[in-house]
Parts: C-alpha cells; structure tokens; sequence
C-alpha cells in the first residue's frame, strides 16, 4: 500500500481527509498535517518526516500539498527519495478519492501519474458545461 500525506496551510489537509474517508470509508497509512503561521519550521519540516516514515509501509508514500511552491510544499520537498516518496502540489478532493481507490494496486510513479490525472479531470467550468447541454 502506498502512503499518503497531505500537508497544506491551516486546517485544509485535515478536512480533505476528512472529506476523502467520508466517501471512501477510514483509510491506513492516509495523514494530514496543517502548517501554521507560528510554527517552528524545522519542527514542521521532522514532524512531515517522521509522518512519511509511519506512512510508509513498503511502496512508498505521496505528499499532498495545497499549492506548489508554498511553504507547506518546500518542505515536503525535503523528503523526496528516488522510488519512494514524491510530492504532488495542487491537492483536490478527487485526487485523494482516486489514490485511496488504487494505492494497494499501482507503484508509486504510476499512482503519482494517476493522481494528478484524476485532479485535473475534475476541474471543470460550469458555464462551459452547460452551455455544451443546450
């Protein structure tokens, strides 16, 4: 099974999570960690570590961030390793639904490719859409 940690600024990871097992069901291995404007830096940067390691449990693990680029996503680009661990920016809801569907069937590259497939598909324009309806 592959790992996922989400890490995003305020309370954003947890509620996706919550929001993912909502419809998914209690996952394993599937963590939230909110990065606040007071908080220790380096303490954030191991506290992401350590969270990777526990999330690990053999394929590798996906960090999740809210936006690429942002504080939350430098540091969880300290932890990419080769194989297994990589970073997505960008996390939706469908992202994390689909991840949770394939993690115990794909590796890690091919769920990373997935998961950003998936969160790409889901973004649409309303207008756009239901003016193709008429």
């Amino acid at each position: 099974m592959i790992g996922i940690v989400v890490v995003s600024h305020g309370r954003l990871a947890q509620e996706l999570v919550r929001a993912a097992e909502h419809v998914v069901g209690p996952q394993d291995a599937f963590e939230a960690l909110s990065i606040e404007v007071e908080d220790d830096i380096d303490q954030r940067r191991d506290e992401i570590r350590d969270t990777v390691k526990a999330c690990n449990k053999g394929k590798g693990v996906i960090i999740l961030t809210d936006m690429f680029g942002g504080t939350p996503s430098n540091l969880a680009l300290s932890n990419l390793a080769d194989g297994k661990v990589d970073v997505i920016g960008g996390v939706n809801l469908p992202m994390l639904i689909h991840l949770a569907q394939i993690r115990n069937d794909l590796t890690l590259d091919e769920a990373v490719q997935a998961a950003s497939d998936a969160g790409k598909r889901y973004i649409r324009i309303g207008s756009q859409i239901m003016s193709r309806t008429k």
